[in-house]
């Protein structure tokens, strides 16, 4: 492992076993460590730092509060229909996901279009994991999930909404899938507190502080609010994520994660809604030829030099297992010190 004075170099197995051990150090069952540990990586190998070594922090914090069930069983909840409800028992996401995604395939084949709603679950991941499962099969994915009240709506001055991510992917036949999954914040929550860490500011727009008023200073932020992008745009589908992934599925909404996180700062709490949409179940034998014509918009895209979203983590995906990744030295020793 090559370093300097503030970075450490990694190979990509060096972070996977970083994270077993401190997944396993700190209880977390071994049905889970694998699941949990190949998130984490997969953030490093795609270059998203604020979704890779650094959410480690987040797990330990929510295993020592006893704000996750450490030895969940997930169970599939008897639903109708196109719908898959998994009960994920307080665990981490991952292996609620796990279970139910080979119901979620079968039932949008037979349907067209299938829903899966996890409750009661730990999410603190991005949700591209997720799409890029569904897509792998073929089909068409949309996702989202709340987090805790850390954004405040537009025209507003205190938290009441989640980051909440909205994440969405296209299979592309023998290329990467069209993927898009982004905040409805300005910027993840995670930026900040890495921001933070390195004693930089933030760029103006990302957060306001206690009394409302703009500020640089992560600190500020953090204790203040974040804000949405594109104002009342963002505000919106910020709403739209509360409702989908809150009531309609029959679990929290950010505000109420909050309340029962109870000061405990650990990762949020609550339900996530993956939806699946087979394009043979509306095309039926038109649809290979439906989705190459979608290849059109794609190129009509990168051909005026615009980028597709993913198109940075995908290169990242191919180079980082030869060159592996770099992490800062002062997590990677906190970290080990905690293993």
């Amino acid at each position: 492992m090559a370093d300097d004075k503030t970075m450490i170099h990694l190979s990509l197995d060096d972070v996977r076993d970083l994270a077993y051990r401190v997944l396993r150090r700190h209880g977390l069952g071994e049905a889970h460590v694998p699941l949990v540990a190949e998130t984490i990586v997969a953030g490093e190998r795609d270059g998203c730092a604020a979704h890779g070594v650094y959410r480690l922090t987040n797990c330990i914090r929510t295993l020592e509060t006893g704000k996750v069930n450490p030895h969940a069983v997930p169970r599939i909840v008897p639903a109708a229909g196109a719908v898959v409800r998994v009960d994920a028992d307080g665990g981490f996401a991952q292996a609620a996901f796990d279970q139910g995604l080979p119901l979620l395939v079968e039932k949008a084949q037979a349907h067209g279009i299938a829903i899966l709603a996890i409750n009661h679950c730990v999410h603190f991941a991005a949700l591209w994991p997720e799409i890029e499962a569904v897509t792998a099969h073929g089909l068409v994915a949309l996702a989202c999930t709340p987090s805790h009240a850390w954004v405040a709506p537009a025209g507003g001055t205190a938290p009441l909404f989640g980051t909440n991510p909205i994440a969405f992917g296209w299979p592309r036949p023998d290329r990467d899938p069209y993927v898009f999954d982004f905040a409805t914040s300005a910027v993840a929550r995670g930026e900040i507190e890495l921001h933070r860490r390195a004693g930089k500011p933030i760029p103006e727009g990302w957060t306001i502080d206690a009394q409302g008023n703009p500020t640089t200073d992560p600190e500020a932020g953090l204790a203040g609010a974040l804000l949405t992008f594109g104002g009342h745009k963002g505000s919106a589908l910020s709403t739209m994520v509360e409702l989908l992934a809150g009531p309609l599925i029959g679990d929290m909404t950010s505000a109420e994660s909050l309340a029962h996180d109870d000061g405990a700062l650990a990762s949020p709490y609550g339900g996530e809604i993956v939806i699946a949409i087979d394009p043979a179940g509306i095309l039926g034998e038109a649809a290979a030829a439906h989705i190459a014509r979608a290849e059109a918009l794609f190129e009509g895209i990168t051909g005026q030099g615009a980028r597709l979203p993913s198109e940075r983590r995908f290169a990242a995906r191919r180079r980082t297992p030869a060159e592996g990744v770099t992490i800062a030295r002062e997590l990677y020793e906190e970290l080990t010190r905690t293993a």
